[in-house]
Order: C-alpha cells, then structure tokens, then sequence
C-alpha cells in the first residue's frame, strides 16, 4: 500500500511542517517545563540524580552488551540464525560504517528511556534489505500522521537544514504511549517524583554552600578580645585537631566550656527523605536497589534474587519492546512470515561461570543440549561424536518394559 502510494503520487516527501500537538511529550522539555519549583528535564534529572543516571546507563549498556541475533524459522519447526541475511550484520556487528551494533543498541536504548522515542533511518539495498541503520537524535525528529494514516517524519539538522523520511525508512522505537504515535518517557510519566527529588538535591546543595557547620563551639563567661580568640583557636587546633591528636585530654581555664554540635533529629529526617527519594528513582526505571547503587538493605539472598529481578523486570520487557518495533519496521510482510529478532539474555549470566554451567548440565542431562551445543554457546569448536543427545533411562515411556519383555 506504502509503494503504491508514492508510485501514484498520493504520499509525498514534501508538505507542511508537522503540526505541534499539545499531547507530543518533548513540548514541556522544550520550553524548560518545571513542576513546582524544579527544571524536570532529562539533563537536568541525569546531572543532580546519580541513581537516574546509573540506572540509565546499566539499562542501555546491560541490554546493549546482550547478543542480538535474526533468526529464520525452519521447516521442522525449530529456528536457525539467518547470518546470510545483511540485518543479520547489522544488528550484531555494525550499524554503519561509523558505529558499532553495541554504540548504536545503547543509542537507541538511552534515547528510549530519556525521551521516550528512538528514532534511526534505514538504509537499504536494491532487494529491499536492510545494511545499515543511522540513530538520530530524539528531539531532531518530527513525527506527522497522514490523512492515510501512515507516518511522516521530519528530521531537522544541526545546520538549519531538514529532510523527511517516510514510514519505512525509519526505525521508531517508542514507550508507552498516550496516542500511539509519540511514546512517554520513565523521567515524563514521573515527574512528580523526580521534582521532589530534585528539589531534596537542591536544598542538600544549598546547605552544602551555604550553612555553617563547625564541630564544636568553645564558650567563655568573660568577652575575648580579638588577638585572644585568634590565640585560642590556634591553641585548640594545634593540640587537638587532627588524626594525631585523636582522644587527647583537653583541659581549659577561664570558665571556657565545650558544646559539641550534631545532627538535630531534622536533618536526620531529610537524610532519610534522600534515601526514599533515590529508591522512588529506582523505582521508576524498573531497577533493585542493589543493581543501582543502593545496598542498604542487601543481604547475600536477595543480591541474588535482585539480579533475577534486573532481567525479568526492566530488561526483559524493554528488549520485548525493542524486538517488536524493529520486526515491525525493518521487516516486511513476507519476511516477518520467517524472520525474527531476538535477544539472547542468556548472555547475562556470562558473568556467573557457576549459574551458566550448572544450566549447561541440566540441559544436557534432560537431552536439551549436546555436548557440541554448549561448547559453540562458549565459544569453543565441536569435538568429534559432540552432537548425541542423550535421554535419562528412567525417562521411558511407560509400558515400553513390559513390551519388550514380551517381545
């Protein structure tokens, strides 16, 4: 339909500039939106937040790092890495000549979770297939819907310039979305949140610059002069200040008495106010605490179950996502009827040898794996007689005894 539309001229390139819609979720950022007395933007979330900013680089950087492979369904009805396919290279090795398949996976990645889109135009070969794909920045691009109800996009350059592209021409990935064109980001879906902690950030910052906080006060019942002053306090640092001067016995004349100063229960509150503000971080992007820097309340146990809840909770939905629109928009119709995209999150456990071999041996036990499966899933090449497959003796059907005993 999107051939014969161009072919007859009813869908073009050139047109008026996709219209502003109140709902497009880049407005507010654009002009420096602020909730309450906060800038919630996404430069401004990952400059003061360091928990926002870890969970966006582990989200991309972890998902990035997982093998991403195009498979072709088979006859049999098993499946086989369609490496003779030039999506297949691209996705695993190299997006264009200039980024890598990891660069530009971790691209997209941030883009999604920062702005709530991620946009790259694709480039094909003469048979329709795909050989390169070209991030683009989330906020160059504008997205138009059609009277057809396709979509148009409108790239804008960073010398004034601007193109269009049409709908196959360009991968979009989106969030969840209000109107199923412009998809929302974890930073605009929780705003709220985020402004309170920014503003948490903005008070600790301005008592930090701002506040005076000696140790101690040293009082005396009779008015010093300046000279005394400057001589006590010189007095009192050259004997009691200092790692080695630790736990000296102070004795003071002159009615001097010594007031300690310490955290007033107030600021024992906002501290803890801090705490939550970062765990509501974590809680937004779908990140365990421990996964972001938080380890408060880790124990042994539930590190674990929290590396298990990093994967199932915030990976493995966001690589669903990502297979989806990249079947969508770097298949055709007939190719999505044996091409597939997908992630291999197995490769998370490459870092945990005693998890990933004790997988390898039940697979192998139940007859799941061969010994030559697992060794080309760690690299190494096959040995001879690698590929039987073995079955447990217990796991017979039943009555088969009895039938060759009568046999």
């Amino acid at each position: 339909m999107g051939f014969l539309a161009r072919l007859f001229g009813s869908e073009t390139r050139a047109g008026a500039s996709p219209a502003m819609r109140l709902s497009d979720p880049y407005l507010a950022e654009f002009f420096g939106h602020r909730l309450g007395a906060q800038n919630v933007s996404a430069d401004n979330v990952l400059s003061n937040l360091a928990v926002a900013a870890r969970c966006v680089a582990l989200r991309s950087e972890l998902l990035a790092s997982v093998p991403l492979f195009l498979f072709r369904r088979t006859d049999d009805g098993g499946r086989e890495r369609a490496d003779d396919n030039p999506l297949y290279g691209v996705l695993h090795d190299l997006f264009n000549p200039n980024q890598t398949a990891f660069e530009g996976r971790e691209f997209l990645i941030r883009s999604l979770d920062l702005s709530g889109n991620a946009y790259a135009r694709i480039e094909r070969n003469a048979r329709g297939q795909v050989v390169a794909l070209y991030p683009l920045p989330p906020l160059s691009v504008g997205v138009e819907r059609l009277a057809s109800g396709r979509l148009r996009y409108r790239v804008s350059e960073p010398n004034g310039g601007a193109y269009v592209l049409l709908q196959e021409e360009v991968l979009h990935i989106r969030g969840p979305s209000r109107d199923g064109i412009m998809g929302l980001s974890p930073i605009a879906i929780a705003r709220g949140a985020l402004s309170l902690a920014l503003a948490h950030h903005e008070t600790a910052s301005a008592l930090t610059s701002n506040a005076l906080r000696p140790s101690g006060v040293l009082s005396f019942a009779d008015r010093l002069s300046a000279e005394q002053a400057t001589r006590v306090r010189a007095l009192v640092e050259e004997r009691f200040a200092g790692a080695s001067n630790a736990g000296k016995f102070m004795v003071m004349d002159g009615g001097a008495k010594f007031e300690r100063l310490a955290f007033s229960p107030e600021d024992a509150e906002f501290l803890d106010s801090r705490k939550l503000g970062n765990l509501d971080v974590a809680r937004i992007f779908g990140v365990p605490p421990t996964s972001a820097g938080i380890p408060d309340n880790a124990t042994y146990s539930n590190t674990e179950q929290e590396a298990r809840a990093l994967v199932q909770n915030a990976l493995g939905p966001l690589a669903k996502r990502i297979e989806a629109a990249m079947g969508r928009c770097l298949l055709t119709e007939q190719g999505r009827r044996t091409l597939y995209v997908e992630h291999d999150l197995d490769g998370l456990l490459r870092g945990d040898v005693q998890a990933r071999f004790e997988a390898y041996r039940i697979a192998r036990e139940i007859g799941v794996f061969s010994p030559n499966d697992i060794r080309r899933r760690e690299n190494e090449p096959p040995i001879a007689e690698g590929d039987t497959y073995h079955q447990p003796a217990n796991w017979v059907p039943l009555g088969a005894g009895a039938a060759q005993a009568e046999g």
